[in-house]
């Protein structure tokens, strides 16, 4: 650390920090660009003692003190029962509770005013006494100097501390943001970088913090960071680098180039999604593979668009068509199709899980409805979102009431709304400040005050919507929509105008859509970027948070502007992902070239989901299921519920629909799977039926390779390659009966991982 450093900071903490400092700091490092003159910046002094020498400040000085130390994570004295009797709000969110639990609770006997050093919270943290946390700190450290000399200056209360100012303020100052420099580092293998970090105070004081921050690193093969903010590159890939301090975060990418730039001049950008990827393939020194083949593009754009495998003809014909521009048109054709509506309504179900249990069977119906009528419009999402948050009404001739009684509880419709439309996982702010965010409890339960002002009743009116379930504003708060903790209604950092409204979902609808609100769009343009490519460019794809930043920045803004500014148009968003040269590249990875899927430079093969694989086997054998109460000829992707009764489909990960996280759904192959399909009934029975595929192709004149073609074709949707059809002529000859052979080449086929995964 430079001498500059050192005294800055030392006019900050009080004499004797540079030694103390130096114990925190990692291995010396080679200066570079990357370093800051922190001299220069604008420190915040802590308020002058009568004496003229600087306190200590338990805002600014003992909570980051207590914090470094760890003393206040979730795994110590920040859990939410605490630790040994102590209860500490997590990583310092709450100064005032804090500092009542250390200087005031279990009568004081935590401190020694007359002897500092015989303090409780200073003999455990040093170890000298028993600690079931063991040694946080030492006698030499800083942080022990922090706590003994506040303790020694009368451990003034935060509350206290603003009468020491000139100007006194009316609220204690919070951290309100955090700089870090740089914002992006870009390292080879072995080589390191020092972050500098500033916290931005409200009352306008910027103070150097960088030895006092948390670091962490989410992949830590890729990159390690020490305690005062080195980063170390290990291995080439892009990880995220997390600095937390005082209940604000911040993320810094870190990227390992793979190699040397590469011009890649084979690769022809078709949209700004291309021109986007291109750059940061160079950047990152990788090469991307060739262009699908036709055989692979059909079969992949039928799963993403419409969870349908082709029939036969359709391969046949979109493989013999030689027109240039067959591949866009094959899109357009598929956003069309009927199946669409049923795939992307079996989305959005999954989402807002649409399920009898909650609704009953009229309103399953009434609900169901909704949601196809508006996939097959094409109904941009902010009004789609806009009609669920302000339904009223009916829930029988009003499908959106139903997202108020899957999720009654005002709590629990704040959680849905922020992780469904925003993307933004609030569960854990209900009892604690986010960990990993800058979202507290405030707002949690000012999300959830918006959803107070309801009623939920029986209708009793006879006629055709009798006992239908309502949902009433109210002009005042029920005693059954009370909230565990009292909030004003607050859109996260934002105070909306509520003045004089009836409804005040009316403004929250409005802030959750508004173009200017950075979640919104980001969220969708991330989850329909997944669907397609089987990566969200923010993993997973519900969490989109500042520590959680996209491996691509500039291609999730891009796909959000273009959201946008087409008024959330989804088909436009799926036209021009798939239109991309990134879609349509192949599967194949690189020889020589460690799989990476993060910078999309092949098609990262994907389990298909359940209801299409399903399909998929039940149009490759010929042969359909048939469901209990449902019309014969519906197909798995179009079942309105889960509670259609489907061993294949619960075994295969169908979604219960008891939570809207994008986790609900199972997407790893185990072996209960494969056994099903390899050594079960399940589809024995399906490849030997009458007038199954099979029989049908044996009971004609058709010739063996026709025979091989189709069975081919009607499972991997491409002609076998002239090695596998040499396999199969002897598999064929040495059967006991050449159906027997073709039953063993379907069998075979559709156990295949080619056949089960979408690539």
């Amino acid at each position: 650390m430079c001498g500059a450093t050192l005294a800055a900071l030392a006019l900050l903490f009080g004499g004797g920090l540079a030694s103390a400092v130096e114990n925190m700091t990692d291995a010396p490092l080679t200066p570079s660009s990357h370093d800051l003159d922190v001299a220069k910046l604008p420190l915040l002094p802590s308020p002058p003692r009568a004496d003229g020498h600087e306190a200590v400040s338990f805002l600014r000085d003992v909570q980051p003190a207590l914090t470094k130390a760890g003393c206040n994570m979730g795994s110590c004295h920040g859990s939410l029962q605490g630790r040994g009797g102590l209860m500490l709000s997590l990583l310092g969110y709450d100064a005032a509770k804090d500092y009542d639990a250390l200087f005031k609770h279990s009568r004081g006997r935590r401190v020694a005013a007359t002897a500092p050093e015989q303090s409780l919270i200073l003999q455990k943290a040093t170890g000298a006494v028993p600690h079931g946390g063991g040694i946080r700190i030492t006698r030499e450290s800083e942080c022990y100097r922090v706590l003994e000399r506040f303790i020694a200056e009368g451990f003034l209360a935060p509350e206290a501390e603003l009468a020491r100012y000139e100007k006194p303020a009316t609220a204690l100052p919070v951290v309100t943001k955090l700089n870090v420099t740089p914002v992006e580092l870009v390292l080879e293998p072995g080589q390191a970088a020092k972050l500098q970090v500033q916290a931005v105070w409200s009352d306008g004081s910027i103070q150097e913090i960088t030895p006092w921050a948390l670091y962490d690193v989410r992949d830590k093969q890729l990159a390690d960071v020490g305690r005062s903010g080195t980063v170390s590159a290990l291995r080439s890939g892009r990880v995220p680098v997390t600095v937390r301090y005082m209940g604000q975060v911040a993320a810094v990418d870190v990227t390992i180039p793979y190699g040397p730039s590469r011009e890649l001049a084979e690769f022809a950008p078709r949209n700004y999604i291309d021109e986007i990827v291109l750059r940061e393939w160079r950047k990152l020194g990788l090469q991307p593979v060739e262009t699908c083949d036709d055989a692979e593009f059909i079969r992949r754009t039928y799963f993403d668009l419409i969870g349908t495998l082709p029939t036969v003809e359709e391969v046949r014909d979109f493989l013999d068509d030689d027109a240039s521009d067959k591949r866009s048109k094959l899109v357009d054709a598929l956003l069309e199709r009927p199946e669409y509506v049923d795939f992307w309504s079996l989305k959005w179900s999954d989402l807002l899980r649409v399920h009898r249990r909650y609704v009953g069977e009229k309103g399953l119906e009434s609900f169901s409805a909704w949601i196809r009528r508006a996939v097959r419009e094409n109904r941009p999402v902010d009004v789609l979102v806009r009609e669920l948050l302000t339904a009223q009404g009916n829930l029988y001739t009003s499908g959106p009431v139903a997202f108020y009684m899957i999720d009654q509880k005002p709590e629990e419709l704040a959680e849905t709304t922020s992780q469904v439309f925003l993307g933004i996982r609030l569960q854990c702010t209900k009892c604690h400040h986010h960990p990993l965010e800058v979202w507290g409890q405030e707002d949690y339960y000012g999300l959830a005050a918006f959803f107070t002002k309801l009623e939920m009743k029986d209708n009793k009116d006879a006629g055709r919507y009798g006992g239908a379930r309502l949902v009433k504003v109210t002009s005042t708060q029920p005693k059954n929509r009370k909230l565990e903790m009292d909030a004003p209604p607050l859109f996260f950092d934002k105070q909306l105008d509520l003045e004089g409204q009836a409804d005040i979902r009316q403004s929250l609808a409005d802030a959750v859509t508004a173009r200017d609100n950075p979640y919104f769009a980001r969220n969708f343009a991330n989850r329909y970027w997944a669907y397609l490519t089987g990566r969200g460019l923010v993993e997973p794809i519900d969490d989109v948070r500042a520590t959680n930043p996209p491996s691509i920045p500039l291609l999730l803004d891009a796909l959000a502007r273009d959201f946008t500014e087409h008024g959330y148009d989804v088909k436009h968003m799926l036209r021009t992902i798939c239109n991309s040269s990134v879609y349509q590249r192949a599967s194949r990875v690189t020889p020589g070239e460690r799989e990476n899927s993060q910078f999309y430079t092949h098609r990262a093969p994907r389990r298909l989901p359940a209801e299409a694989l399903l399909d998929a086997v039940n149009r490759a054998t010929g042969a359909a299921d048939i469901y209990e109460g449902i019309p014969e000829g519906t197909r798995a992707i179009a079942l309105p519920d889960p509670s259609v009764k489907s061993y294949f489909l619960d075994l295969f990960g169908r979604p219960a629909r008891n939570s809207g996280c994008e986790c609900a759904r199972g997407g790893m192959p185990d072996l209960s799977q494969a056994l099903h399909l390899a050594n079960g009934t399940f589809l024995h029975d399906k490849i030997v039926r009458e007038r199954g595929r099979v029989d049908r192709l044996t009971s004609g004149k058709t010739t063996p390779d026709a025979i091989i073609d189709e069975l081919y074709l009607a499972t991997l949707s491409r002609l076998p390659r002239d090695d596998e059809r040499v396999a199969v002529r002897e598999l064929v000859a040495t059967a006991p009966s050449p159906k027997e052979g073709y039953q063993d080449l379907l069998w075979t086929l559709i156990n295949c991982t080619e056949f089960q995964f979408n690539h």
